[in-house]
C-alpha cells in the first residue's frame, strides 16, 4: 500500500470516528453560563412570559390562550406546591408539545431555599427532574428559585447541576394583591423598548390567566414584541432541555 493511500485512509478514519460538529447544532446549543442569574432577555423586541407555581388548574386554559394567539410561554413548575404534579400531566404534556418552556421551580417550593444545604437544594432539584423526565421526557436546564432566592448555596448548586437561574425585570405583583390594573400599569411603567422583559407572574391566579395575560398579548402586539420563551428570548431555543432519569414511581 502506498503511503498517499494510507494517509487518505488514515484521514477518513479519523473524521468518521470524529465528525465535524454542525454549525447550526452548535449554535442552538449557545446560551447562559450554567449559574448565571439572568433578569431579562438578551435583546430587543420580545417579551418572555413566565409563570409560576403550577401545574395548576388554571394550566390548560393558560396554554390554549397562548396558543390561539401563538404565542410562547415558560411554565416554572413546582412538584406539590398546588396539587400533585402527576395530577396534571395532561395539561404539561401540551404545554411542552405546543412548543412552550417547562422550566423548574423546585420540588416543593420550599420558604428557605435560599438557605438550604447543596444536598437539600440538590434533592429538590432532582426529584422534580425525574417528574418532568417522566411527564414530558426531558430534563429543563432552566429554573427560577422560590422567592427569587439565589444567595446562600444556590447559584453554586444549580451551576453544578447545570441549571441557569432565572428571576425577573418586572414584577406583575399578582401574588402581592395587584388588581389587573396595577398589573398592566407594571408593564406599562416597564415600556417596551430595550431587552425584553422576563416577567414575574403566577398561573395559580384566575385574574392573571383570564384577564392579565388577554391584556399583555394584545400590549405586545401593539408594541411589536414577539411573545417566547425565556430561551429563546436568550438566543438558547435549542438549550432548554438535556436529557434525564424518570422518576422510579409517579407518586408526590
Amino acid at each position: 500500500m502506498h503511503f498517499s493511500t494510507l494517509v487518505v485512509s488514515a484521514f477518513i478514519v479519523l473524521t468518521t470516528a470524529n465528525p465535524v460538529p454542525n454549525p447550526l447544532e452548535a449554535f442552538k446549543r449557545a446560551g447562559p453560563a450554567a449559574g448565571q442569574v439572568i433578569t431579562k432577555c438578551a435583546s430587543s423586541g420580545q417579551l418572555a412570559l413566565a409563570f409560576d407555581d403550577g401545574p395548576y388548574q388554571y394550566t390548560q386554559k393558560l396554554v390554549d390562550t397562548l396558543n390561539a394567539a401563538g404565542a410562547k410561554g415558560t411554565f416554572f413548575v413546582t412538584g406539590t406546591l398546588y396539587g400533585c404534579i402527576y395530577n396534571q400531566k395532561t395539561a404539561l404534556q401540551n404545554a411542552y408539545n405546543g412548543g412552550h418552556q417547562i422550566a423548574s421551580h423546585s420540588w416543593s417550593h420550599p420558604s428557605n431555599f435560599g438557605s438550604l444545604s447543596a444536598a437539600d437544594l440538590t434533592t429538590q432539584m432532582q426529584r422534580l427532574e425525574g417528574a418532568l423526565v417522566s411527564i414530558i421526557g426531558k430534563k429543563p436546564t432552566y429554573m427560577r428559585p422560590p422567592y427569587l432566592a439565589t444567595g446562600g448555596n444556590v447559584q453554586s448548586t444549580m451551576k453544578t447541576l447545570g441549571y441557569r437561574i432565572i428571576t425577573d425585570d418586572v414584577d406583575s405583583g399578582d401574588w402581592n394583591g395587584y388588581s389587573v390594573a396595577q398589573s398592566e400599569q407594571q408593564f406599562t411603567n416597564a415600556g417596551a423598548s430595550g431587552n425584553g422583559h422576563i416577567p414575574l407572574m403566577h398561573e395559580t391566579y384566575a385574574t392573571t390567566v383570564n384577564q392579565l395575560v388577554p391584556w399583555l398579548i394584545t400590549w405586545a402586539k401593539q408594541n411589536n414584541l414577539k411573545l417566547v420563551t425565556v430561551a429563546e428570548c436568550l438566543g438558547d431555543a435549542g438549550g432548554a432541555y438535556t436529557s434525564g432519569t424518570p422518576a422510579s414511581s409517579q407518586t408526590c
